[in-house]
């Protein structure tokens, strides 16, 4: 349907303006009952239209560097915005900041999408509370062969008998081409066109609902992606120069005109949990989003995500050790319900494998490990030899459900040069470590029956120089590292998107034992308790409750003294006799 002369400029009504400023109102395109209102915020620019099909129609001034105006244009319609700049004779042919859908890619068009035209059918549904949860975190491109969101329905099923509680996808916001991270997204509010698209997002969640397993969403706040950045500077001023994140630009979040921008996150944020009835949001890198203001937007991202939906939760990363992070408002916190804690994998990975290059260079010591099972933060106001100050805070006023935990990650697999896993040799021990500690345990795709193909580090770029900034700055981040030494995975590469794909190949005895010890885990209670360890001969002796669990970390068979009686799970032929273990090397068993 084409804009009628009628609606042309026509603002919104009276109700929807209720709001002390225009862009508190809800931006991009909102399809209703007598048509679509479209709004976008272009301080920059002197007059803004709108092109639907091959009609145009200038948007009205609303005021505060907001354009509006409704017009008789249906959800399915692809449309532009045309800006006219000071000083500039042509106009700007640009997608819509806040789009929906993207079905073109990056460089298409924006597509109205009305959310509401879903019907759900997951009434009554709740996610299962943090302290009962086993996270789950998948990538949607390569978690299946189609890499779509209706083909990750298929999985579902499989993953609820195992004890999954939630999913966890990596982002899926619109960014360059059809396969990457998603971390370098653009359009945050469009599902990618390549995964199928928002209609098709809204059926994965309901899929997921309908196993009893939630659905959390890693979002990215702190930058956008390289390909979109001049886009977003024609409309207005989303990023500052007074700070700078490892990615590019950070946002503008604490400078002139950066309500709006603050607005864009917050509705964004927002938007997933009302009209997708995501249960979650993961706040990537929160220490890269830098705000000074008097109210942080980590914390109004939360509490915007808390109003939309009381049982929602907000996950945060942080690599500052901060508990501030997820203490309440009220108490100083920025009020995040739970945050990853790397130093639990740290700890674990060093032990189990003997790497000690780049930031593992901190860690090493079996009392690493048994610190952070009392809370994950071994860095808790400790000097970092890898970073040269001191790093973190203590947590303990922090319940341990208020902590993720995770032996493989995105990051912690594909980050590394090649996207290896753990060693097959240190996977039943890894699964056992994990699972028995008091927080939030995250298995990543795969980990659950020792998948062998790698997660590598994977772009597609549309523009040359970002390309070849991404390959060069890639060979840059394994100078710390002196294992590294061949040549690395061409991120740009299809054949390395390729190799990441998930093959579903079955280490059955790996896939019994996580069965076994989920299972086992919901009968775990309490804190964890240090009863014994041996850095010389690298053995650690954990109590949970009636349970005990004794890891041998050592490349050795050793005995290790006990009072317990009863051998529950072992990761290998493990022997209890004479009032000890005897475990053989890189094992580990659970005992009552």
């Amino acid at each position: 349907m084409t804009m009628s002369e009628r609606s042309e400029g026509e603002k919104a009504p009276r109700e929807e303006r209720e709001l002390p400023y225009p862009w508190e109102q809800r931006l991009g395109a909102q399809p209703g009952p007598e048509g679509t209102t479209f709004r976008v915020w272009a301080p920059f620019a002197k007059q803004v239209s709108l092109r639907l099909g091959t009609s145009e129609a200038t948007l009205a001034d609303a005021g505060w560097g907001v354009w509006e105006g409704r017009f008789d244009a249906e959800a399915g319609e692809d449309y532009w915005f045309l800006l006219q700049r000071q000083g500039s004779e042509l106009p700007v042919r640009l997608p819509d900041p806040c789009s929906r859908h993207q079905p073109g890619g990056l460089r298409g068009p924006s597509r109205i999408f009305d959310p509401s035209v879903h019907r759900w059918q997951d009434e009554g549904f709740e996610m299962a509370p943090l302290a009962d949860s086993v996270i789950y975190e998948l990538h949607v491109g390569t978690f299946t062969e189609e890499g779509t969101f209706r083909a990750a329905c298929g999985q579902l099923r499989r993953l609820a008998r195992l004890g999954v509680s939630a999913i966890e996808l990596m982002p899926v916001a619109e960014g360059p081409g059809n396969r990457g991270w998603g971390y370098d997204g653009v359009y945050t509010s469009a599902p990618h066109h390549a995964y199928g698209g928002p209609e098709a997002l809204q059926q994965l969640v309901d899929a997921a609902h309908s196993e009893g397993i939630g659905v959390i969403l890693d979002v990215v706040y702190n930058h956008l992606g390289a390909a979109g950045v001049r886009a977003m500077e024609a409309f207005g001023p989303y990023f500052t120069d007074r700070y700078q994140t490892f990615w590019g630009k950070a946002m503008n979040f604490d400078g002139e005109l950066c309500d709006p921008v603050r607005e864009w996150a917050l509705q964004n944020a927002e938007g997933w949990v009302r009209d997708y009835h995501i249960d979650g949001l993961r706040l990537d890198a929160v220490h890269a989003i830098f705000d000074e203001s008097a109210k942080p937007i980590v914390a109004e991202i939360t509490q915007r995500v808390h109003a939309a939906n009381g049982r929602a939760i907000v996950i945060a990363e942080s690599s500052s050790n901060d508990p501030r992070v997820i203490r309440p408002v009220q108490a100083g916190g920025l009020g995040c319900d739970a945050q990853w804690a790397d130093d639990f994998h740290h700890s674990l990975h060093t032990l189990l494998t003997g790497e000690t290059d780049g930031y593992y260079a901190d860690f090493g010591r079996v009392s690493d490990l048994a610190k952070a099972y009392r809370r994950p933060f071994v860095y808790d106001g400790r000097y970092s030899a890898f970073r040269k100050r001191r790093v973190g805070a203590p947590a303990f006023d922090r319940d341990a459900s208020q902590f993720v935990v995770f032996c493989e990650n995105h990051d912690q697999v594909g980050n590394r040069a090649f996207g290896e896993r753990l060693p097959r040799q240190a996977r039943p021990l890894a699964a056992m470590c994990l699972l028995f500690s008091p927080f939030v345990p995250m298995l990543f795709m795969g980990e659950e029956y020792g998948e062998p193909a790698p997660f590598q580090y994977f772009t597609d770029h549309i523009d040359a120089a970002i390309a070849k900034a991404t390959r060069e700055g890639r060979q840059r981040e394994f100078a710390a590292f002196q294992s590294f030494r061949r040549q690395l995975p061409d991120p740009q590469d299809r054949r390395t998107f390729a190799a990441s794909k998930l093959t579903g190949r079955r280490d059955e005895i790996l896939a019994d034992l996580y069965a076994a010890l989920i299972v086992e885990r919901r009968q775990l209670t309490g804190e964890a308790e240090v009863i014994g360890l041996s850095e010389a001969e690298r053995w650690l002796w954990m109590r949970r409750g009636d349970c005990d669990m004794i890891c041998n970390f050592s490349s050795r068979r050793q005995s290790v003294a006990t009072d317990r009686s009863e051998l529950v799970i072992c990761t290998a032929e493990a022997t209890l006799t004479d009032g000890a273990v005897t475990l053989p090397p890189l094992s580990g068993a659970l005992l009552r």
